[in-house]
């Protein structure tokens, strides 16, 4: 249990892909100008990341170690493969907004990463754990990083909602700032650089204070006096 739990703290904090580990971050920065655009992203990489963590520690034991890494390859596409069928089935709209950014999941280096690094090496359990957590750790970064932009950029949160849950969520949209114009550096890259280093500082900020407390608490070490007996000479 305790390893599960460890798992899912670094997938989601200590690791995370997009703030420790700093992958992905063409993606994560290019498409998360909304919370839904993020949202979308965020769950087709985390299909992909569960889906090719399992497959891989399934099949581990039979890939040679000299080919692991194109089988790996070949394994994730297939993968982005489904999704991108899907994604192009169901949420047309959003397919068409998150563009080449949906393919490009293969060359996502945490997918790759967690392949090699982990699923390779553990069993079914800890691996689609493991897959999961860190999608949806990625996932929670793209929609914060999304959600920032488009509440500063537009001054609403979910639009276009109705792409990812149907037309039933075309209500969903909330205006919480009215704007003459957008603001658009926001909406650009540039905004995207400017929040992401935002979040990375706040979380080092939370970091940093969660040591200090940690090394407040712990116990001061004790020192044993040695009693020196004996003349010098």
């Amino acid at each position: 249990m305790n390893q599960l739990l460890d798992i899912s703290w670094l997938g989601l904090w200590k690791n995370n892909p997009a703030m420790v580990q700093l992958l992905g971050l063409c993606p994560l920065l290019a498409v998360s100008s909304t919370v839904i655009n993020g949202l979308g992203l965020g769950i087709a990489t985390t299909l992909v990341l569960l889906g090719s963590n399992v497959t891989v520690s399934l099949v581990r034991q039979w890939i040679p170690k000299e080919i692991r890494i194109p089988v790996f390859v070949m394994i994730i596409a297939a993968f982005v493969t489904t999704v991108q069928l899907l994604m192009n089935a169901y949420t047309y709209d959003l397919y068409l907004a998150l563009g080449i950014f949906i393919p490009l999941i293969v060359t996502n280096c945490a997918i790759i990463g967690r392949a090699e690094a982990f699923a390779s090496k553990n069993a079914l359990l800890p691996s689609a754990l493991d897959g999961l957590m860190m999608g949806v750790g990625f996932s929670l970064v793209l929609v914060a990083i999304g959600a920032i932009r488009e509440l500063l950029g537009q001054g609403t949160l979910l639009v276009g909602a109705e792409n990812l849950f149907g037309p039933a969520a075309a209500g969903m949209t909330i205006q919480l700032l009215e704007f003459d114009q957008e603001f658009l550096i926001a909406l650009l890259p540039p905004g995207a650089f400017l929040v992401m280093g935002f979040l990375i500082a706040l979380k080092n900020i939370v970091d940093n204070a969660a040591a200090e407390r940690q090394k407040r608490h712990q116990p001061a070490p004790t020192i044993e006096r040695v009693r020196v007996s004996g003349n010098a000479e």
